[in-house]
Order: C-alpha cells, then structure tokens, then sequence
C-alpha cells in the first residue's frame, strides 16, 4: 500500500482545517502516517490512550490484582460505569445503558422486551434493507413465537410507517442506513410508533458517535449499537443496549443469567431480575475488552455531540461536491441525501464495479469498503479527520475513476472480509 500523497491542498481547505475548533482531537488516535482512514463505519483508530489502558488493566489490575480487581479496579460495576458514560453521548440519562454483549445479542434481548411489554400484539416490523444481522436475529425471535409475523418496509409496503398498526408490537429501525448512509428522524418515526401503541427499538450502530442521538427527548423506548465503529473501542469490543427507564419495571428478556439477577452472588437458585438496567444482562462479560471502552469514549466524551455532527456533515458535504462530476461522467450514482438532515456521517455511491475501485483506492493510501452487491463506502469521522483528508479522498476517488486504474485485473481478487 502507498500513502495518500495527492494534488496540492488549496488554501481554502487549508484555512478550514486550521480553523477547526476540534482540530485537537486528531492527535488523539493513532492512524498510520498518510492514511487517509475512511472506514470508521466498519471499525475505529486505535486511540492513543487504548495502549496504557490496556497495559494497566492486563500488568495491573489481571496480573497483579487478580480475583480482588473485581471489587477493587470496579470490574463487576464496568457495564454500568461505562454505560452511564456512553448513555450521555446518545442523550440517555444515568441508568439507561449498559454495555454488554454483541449487537446481535442485544437485538434479540431488545426484540424479545419489547414482545414482553406488548402481550398478544402479532407482528414486528422492519427494514428489509436492514443490517442482515437484525433481520437474522428477528427471523429467529419470530420462529420462537408462534403466531407472530415479521413484515418489511421494502417487501410487505413501501414505507416503513404503512406496516405500523394495532397489531404492531415492535419495530426494529436503523437510525442510519448502513449502506445509503440516510438518516430517520427518530422523533418523529417513534410519534407514528407510539400512536399505534407499539414499542421502538433503534439500531445506533452506524449514528452513535457521529450523530447527535437524543434517545430520552425523542422518546426512545430501546436501543442497541455497536462501540468499535464510530466510538473506536476496538475490534469487537462489546455492543451495548438502552431501554427507557419507564420500561424498567415491566419488560423482561429471556436470557436470564447471573449477571442479571437482582442479588448475583446470594447464589440462589431460583431467578429474581434485577429491578433496574441490569435486568438485560445475562453471564459474564469481556472485563479487558470493557477497559478498551473507555479510552474510546474519552477521546471524545469532552466535546459536544453537536460540534462532531456539524463538522461531520460539513466533512461529507465537501466530499459530495467534489466526486459529484466525476460520478456523473461515469454513470455513479451518489446514493447518500443531499440534504443534511437526512443523512449520517458516510458517503455511499452506487456502483457494480465497486470492490476494485476501492482496491485501487486502497493500494493509493485511501481506505473505504464495499457492501455488496454495489455500494462503495466512506465514513467520515469528525474526531480524527480533517478537511484535507476529505480533499485527498476525493482528488484520489476521481483519479482512480478517470483513469481506469480500477480496471486493472489484480483488484477484481476478492478477499473474504470486503
């Protein structure tokens, strides 16, 4: 792989990066020199602070502390600590979040509470252009209850809000389209939820850590995502879930464990649920992949969610300008909203001949992805990008398109992780 050399910056793009109030932030991770990283939507920077981090809790607290960390370094206590601090990036008061588990998992608890808080109601909706793990993962909980359906905007209607009605017990909706990169409006779709008397639950995974998420004020009622895109806690670092804590008392998930129980270690056989969030944890968690989370969450926690989100938009909108002749020439079609209020922190342009231009891409020191069957990906990350890494990542897009280069065969190879 070469590094992303590109044209000569203009002064423009210069003043603008310079201008950045959170320019500081930049110096916080580590991304390799001349990379221009535009894959966050898939997996984060190390930031800096992860490697001290995670050489106190490995030398520290597992070497030397051993069994007493769990009291002592508040290993028992990282879901909710952690979470707490997630929560106020995505608007959720104190003791509405925890961290734990995979996404998946965290679907199929969320799906299975809101089925619980909605007793005989018949069907779940969804988007059939889901993430294929939230629809995998709701085929299953449909399977498991018979006489429950599961109906998709895009299959069974057109809209999403066409299939909400009094049968509705819970949709599952992505807050941003993981592969258009569109926005809902969260506040909005959950008015149309609940005027049906059915239950929320957001997908975060593509939003949490770009987009100012205010789950409490727009009147979520769940919600699950993951922590190693945009919150750059590390390769498969534990996902988390949110449920509103009116809920509390109420709901219930079936993967009773004791890490959920109101009184973990009084042994007792019978199950008691816990009364508050920890009533949606099951077994142990990842106590080392927990610590990584929290480098994540400080390297951004300071700055507020709106200040990320305009420059995340100002960032993919400069972007959009700068490839849009190019994909007009070549017959692309920018699948991202132009308008801002309709779109995430990514850029996604629609094209068959996709995974070798993004090779060509990368062996030029410009790193995105590619979803099949035809959607090339870039992720704009407020917190360790600047506007010349935007210029570069343009100025490399459409030489690559213009030239061709793309077209060279030993791009076409495919590897297992696209």
């Amino acid at each position: 792989m070469t590094k992303a050399h590109g044209a000569d910056i203009p002064a423009e793009i210069r003043n603008r990066d310079a201008m950045d109030p959170l320019g500081h932030l930049k110096a916080r991770f580590h991304v390799p020199d001349g990379l221009v990283y535009l894959a966050g939507n898939s997996l984060g920077p190390a930031p800096l602070a992860i490697f001290d981090e995670m050489e106190t809790a490995v030398r520290s607290e597992w070497a030397e502390g051993l069994i007493r960390s769990w009291n002592d370094a508040g290993w028992f206590s990282l879901v909710e600590t952690l979470g707490d601090r997630l929560g106020r990036l995505i608007g959720a008061a104190a003791g509405q979040t925890v961290i734990c588990d995979s996404v998946s998992i965290n679907v199929y608890k969320a799906l299975q509470a809101g089925l619980s808080l909605r007793p005989g109601r018949t069907t779940i909706v969804a988007e059939a252009g889901s993430f294929p793990t939230d629809l995998y993962v709701a085929e299953g909980v449909v399977a498991g209850h018979p006489g429950v359906r599961l109906l998709l905007e895009g299959v069974d209607a057109d809209r999403l809000e066409d299939l909400i009605d009094e049968k509705t017990a819970v949709v599952l909706v992505n807050h941003v389209d993981y592969k258009t990169g569109a926005l809902r409006d969260m506040a909005a779709l959950n008015r149309i939820i609940h005027a049906a008397g059915a239950i929320a639950v957001w997908d975060l995974c593509h939003s949490a850590g770009v987009v100012d998420v205010q789950l409490d004020a727009a009147g979520a009622d769940l919600a699950i995502g993951c922590t190693y895109k945009y919150l750059n806690c590390g390769p498969g670092s534990p996902a988390f879930i949110y449920a509103a804590s009116r809920h509390l008392d109420m709901l219930s998930q079936p993967l009773a464990g004791w890490w959920g129980h109101a009184a973990p270690f009084a042994f007792e056989r019978g199950y008691r649920a816990d009364g508050g969030i920890r009533k949606l944890l099951s077994g142990t968690q990842p106590i080392l992949s927990l610590r990584a989370i929290g480098a994540g969450l400080a390297a951004i926690e300071d700055v507020a969610m709106a200040d990320l989100r305009a420059k995340s938009l100002a960032m993919t909108g400069l972007f959009m300008e700068l490839v849009e002749q190019s994909c007009r020439t070549h017959g692309l079609e920018l699948m991202t909203p132009r308008d801002p209020r309709l779109r995430g922190s990514q850029v996604s342009i629609a094209f068959a001949d996709g995974y070798p231009v993004i090779q060509a891409l990368i062996e030029r020191g410009i790193v995105g992805d590619f979803r099949a069957p035809d959607t090339v990906r870039f992720g704009f990350s407020p917190s360790y990008m600047g506007f010349e890494e935007v210029y570069r990542a343009a100025m490399a897009f459409n030489e690559v398109m213009n030239s061709g280069s793309w077209r060279d065969e030993r791009f076409a190879r495919r590897s297992i992780v696209t």
